[in-house]
């Protein structure tokens, strides 16, 4: 497969299209966006922001950056690969955005997978990254220029209706309406989220007790209809304290810990995890498997 940047972007503040015009995208409406020298385009307006520098810090970038280059959750990024690619070789093209991508690791791993080895020359695979952390967009522009980077809000995708085959949502929070809106009827929203055991260790380091896990959702959300699913389970070894603190930095967990908790991680110097993760699949209905309305 050959792999292009995704280009059905929408205007975020009219939803007409946007078209590029060298470093430049415009609706018809006269909105312009310009973009970066890192190769990414900033489509969240200021209004639209919950704060000043929103998402992912610097910081946390990094680390997640340097954890995952490392390899740890390379079994999640092959299963999100194989999935997104399960079926796709019966069309001449495949579109896929990364709602939420952070530093572009999974759409790497995506793209590197739809390589040679599989499909044709002629089949097509146009990937998209949006996140709305800025910081992440820039280190994920500046790796890979085959991907459409995209500074941007998943309440208020960039993306004109109907015009995606795949959307990813890693451990994310996902907002089924707008994802429904940009998929195509039969696409497919793939969602990983994490298990009962999930970083169990470290979690049993940094908090004095673990609360109970949220049960899976058992309905299917309004539009779609429930595709597989599958459990990841498996152990990495962190080999020293730097890829521990990595881990805790990537993770919600380094704001809920309290400081007795984030103190001892600094501590350790190695650890061994669970990662126990979920992947879901739930696919847009098509219109004729939509209920009829009375």
């Amino acid at each position: 497969m050959v792999v292009t940047p995704f280009t059905q972007l929408a205007c975020p503040l009219d939803g007409e299209p946007l078209l590029r015009d060298s470093n430049t995208w415009r609706c018809p409406q006269g909105h312009s966006f310009d973009v970066a020298k890192q190769g990414y385009v900033n489509l969240l307006p200021v209004q639209n922001k919950r704060s000043r520098d929103p998402g992912d810090s610097k910081a946390m970038m990094v680390a997640r950056q340097e954890f995952l280059a490392a390899g740890f959750y390379q079994p999640i990024a092959d299963a999100v690969a194989g999935a997104v690619l399960s079926g796709a070789y019966a069309s001449a093209a495949l579109s896929c955005l990364d709602a939420g991508c952070g530093e572009g690791y999974y759409l790497r791993q995506l793209a590197a997978r739809s390589g040679a080895a599989h499909g044709s020359a002629s089949q097509v695979l146009n990937l998209l990254g949006l996140d709305i952390s800025k910081w992440a967009v820039q280190a994920a522009a500046r790796q890979d220029k085959q991907v459409s980077w995209v500074v941007g809000n998943n309440a208020n995708l960039p993306v004109l209706p109907g015009t995606l085959d795949r959307v990813l949502c890693m451990f994310g929070f996902p907002v089924y309406p707008e994802f429904l809106r940009v998929l195509k009827p039969g696409g497919k929203l793939l969602m990983v989220d994490a298990g009962a055991d999930h970083l169990r260790e470290l979690r049993e380091i940094i908090y004095p007790t673990l609360k109970a896990a949220r049960p899976p959702q058992t309905q299917p959300p309004a539009g779609f209809t429930q595709g597989e699913t599958q459990q990841l389970s498996f152990a990495v070894h962190l080999p020293d304290a730097q890829q521990i603190q990595n881990l805790l930095i990537m993770t919600p967990h380094l704001y809920r810990a309290s400081a007795e908790g984030r103190a001892r991680a600094e501590r350790l110097t190695e650890l061994t995890v669970t990662v126990d993760v979920r992947l879901s699949t739930l696919v847009k209905m098509r219109c004729d498997a939509e209920p009829n309305q009375q």
